[in-house]
C-alpha cells in the first residue's frame, strides 16, 4: 500500500503460507509482509515497514495520527470479522495458497481462533449482520475519499487494508461513502480488489 501511494518501484514475492523456513531465515520468526532493504537486510511489522519507506523515500506523506475512535472500530471489527474472511481467503486463489499444503497449514492453524470453517461460511449472514453494523457506523467517520481524517494517515494505512479484505465477501453492502473511500484508496495505493471474486 505504502508503496503504492508514494508510486514507488518494488518487487512482490509472495510466500506459499506453509513455508515457515524462508521467514524465519530472514527475521528469525513466521511472520509477512517482510521488506528486504536495498542493501539486503530485511525487516518485518506492516507498520514498521510504512514508517521506513515513507521516511527513506521522498518526503514523508503519511502522518501518525489515529483518532480514538477510529481505534475503537479497529478493535471491535478485529473481533469479528476473520469468521467471514479467513474461510474465504483459501477460495480465492491467492498465490501463497496455490498448493494444497499451503491451505491445509492455513486451515488446522486458523481453525484454533475461528472454529470450523465450513460452519463460519454456513453462518455468513449472522457475521454478515455484526460487520454491517460497523461498516455502518464508519461512514460518519470518514472525512475525505481520500483520507479517513481527511490527510493520508496511519489511520488509511490500518483501516483499508480491512475494508479491501470484506470485498471478498459476497452480498456485503458498503455504504456510498465507505465505497467510494476503498474505490478511491485502491486506485491510490495500486492495489485490486476482491469484488470481482467474492465468495
Amino acid at each position: 500500500m505504502v508503496f503504492g501511494l508514494k508510486d514507488l518501484p518494488m518487487e512482490l514475492v509472495m510466500i506459499a503460507n506453509d513455508d515457515e523456513a524462508t521467514p524465519v531465515e530472514l527475521v528469525g520468526k513466521k511472520v509477512v509482509p517482510i521488506l528486504v532493504k536495498e542493501d539486503g537486510t530485511a525487516m518485518p511489522e506492516s507498520l514498521d515497514i510504512v514508517r521506513y519507506v515513507d521516511t527513506h523515500y521522498g518526503n514523508p506523506i503519511i502522518k501518525e495520527n489515529i483518532r480514538s475512535e477510529i481505534e475503537e472500530w479497529v478493535g471491535k471489527l478485529s473481533k469479528v470479522y476473520n469468521h467471514l474472511l479467513l474461510p474465504r481467503f483459501v477460495k480465492l486463489g491467492l498465490a501463497e495458497f496455490e498448493k494444497q499444503g499451503a491451505i491445509d497449514y492455513f486451515v488446522k492453524k486458523k481453525t484454533e481462533s475461528i472454529g470450523d470453517f465450513e460452519q463460519n461460511l454456513v453462518e455468513t449472514d449472522k457475521y454478515i449482520t455484526i460487520v454491517q453494523l460497523l461498516i455502518d457506523e464508519l461512514s460518519v467517520l470518514i472525512k475525505s475519499e481520500k483520507a479517513l481524517n481527511g490527510e493520508l494517515s496511519l489511520e488509511d494505512i490500518i483501516v483499508f487494508p480491512m475494508l479491501r479484505n470484506l470485498t471478498c465477501v459476497k452480498g456485503f453492502q458498503f455504504p456510498p461513502k465507505v465505497l467510494d473511500y476503498i474505490n478511491k484508496m485502491a486506485k491510490l495505493s495500486k492495489i485490486d480488489l476482491y469484488f470481482a471474486k467474492a465468495i
